[in-house]
């Protein structure tokens, strides 16, 4: 019952805020509540506390005890969205398959169902000693990985 009435709360929040979704909620068996959200520009202070307050102002306490908290998903935390590659393109990701191959790379397209890498490699010379730099592409279906993440450089 209880977790109805959030998943309506948070749904109403998002339609309100449509710059922000829902990466993931979780209810414990002792009613805490964990909201997971990101937004198309990043996720601010006041844009948790505004899903919380969206949530916590529409429960009774005296009727439901539970506990709240709304995090963004951190920059280190995985993508799980096809909305969330879409605004991290241009950034360099770290993708792993489900065929074990890892790929680093700059983000350069992205849709529903697939995202685009580019990266720079160095590769031996066609013909005679040395080396020389090539750009290289690829194409790579979102069922496809396993796991992706943005490489945050300093």
């Amino acid at each position: 019952m209880l977790k109805n009435k959030v998943d309506q709360l948070l749904k109403n929040a998002l339609e309100e805020r449509q710059d922000l979704f829902l990466i993931n909620m979780t209810m414990g068996a002792d009613k805490a509540i964990k909201v997971i959200i990101d937004g198309d520009n990043g996720v601010l202070v006041g844009d948790c506390m505004f899903i919380s307050r969206a949530i916590e102002h529409n429960l009774d306490r005296e009727e439901e005890d539970f506990s709240l908290e709304v995090l963004s998903a951190g920059a280190a935390s995985p993508l799980t969205m096809p909305r969330q590659y879409k605004k991290n393109i241009g950034r360099n990701l770290e993708v792993k398959t489900n065929g074990d191959n890892n790929i680093e790379g700059q983000l350069v397209e992205a849709n529903e169902k697939s995202i685009q890498l580019k990266w720079k490699t160095r590769e031996p010379k066609p013909i005679g000693k040395g080396k020389v730099t090539v750009t290289k592409e690829a194409t790579i279906a979102l069922e496809d990985i396993k796991e992706a993440k943005v490489k945050i450089k300093f």
